[in-house]
């Protein structure tokens, strides 16, 4: 069984953009560039995109103010673990975070995300192939292979809740 370790693990991999075992703001400025990139060129204007960069940038911030404990301007895995131990510090990043993604995913706002867009989005983050395949498949697609914005938002946000086992996002660690 997936535990919050586990997907903790795979977060900080993802987010260590450069590989070079630690979390810097390079990284996520990185991070938020793939994203952004790989957004559908029909979304509402800029502000979902500005929505993201800014999501991003709170997501580091907030490590880098509750998790760098040396206060060297980067955060190591054994640093970045200890959030499994305290997720209300990260509440509020993380909501934002899965709001502007979420968002992200649905341009013409009609609170579904297609396939092909999500999967853009999540290979832009990082995550595999047939990781991204099986959690989309996990959350129920309508007959024209989309989901609800809602519902990806919501597993976003179970995502980094230690407590909760058996989640729809544990597909992500494969």
């Amino acid at each position: 069984m997936t535990t919050a370790v586990d997907r903790i693990k795979l977060i900080f991999e993802l987010f260590d953009v450069d590989r070079n075992g630690f979390l810097e703001a390079r990284d996520f400025s990185l991070m938020a560039e793939r994203v952004d990139a790989a957004a559908a060129a029909e979304a509402a204007g800029d502000a979902p995109r500005r929505a993201m960069r800014a999501a991003f940038s709170r997501y580091w911030e907030t490590l880098r103010h509750e998790l760098d404990a040396n206060r060297d301007g980067r955060v190591s895995y054994e640093e970045f673990a200890a959030c499994v131990l305290s997720p209300e510090k990260f509440e509020g990043t993380i909501v934002e975070f899965a709001d502007a993604l979420s968002t992200l995913g649905d341009p013409d706002g009609d609170g579904l995300v297609e396939h092909e867009l999500f999967t853009e989005l999540m290979l832009a983050i990082g995550f595999a192939p047939d990781n991204i395949d099986a959690l989309f498949d996990a959350f129920g697609p309508d007959d024209q292979d989309r989901i609800e914005v809602s519902v990806w938002n919501g597993s976003i946000r179970d995502y980094y809740h230690p407590e909760k086992t058996g989640i729809t996002g544990d597909h992500l660690v494969g």
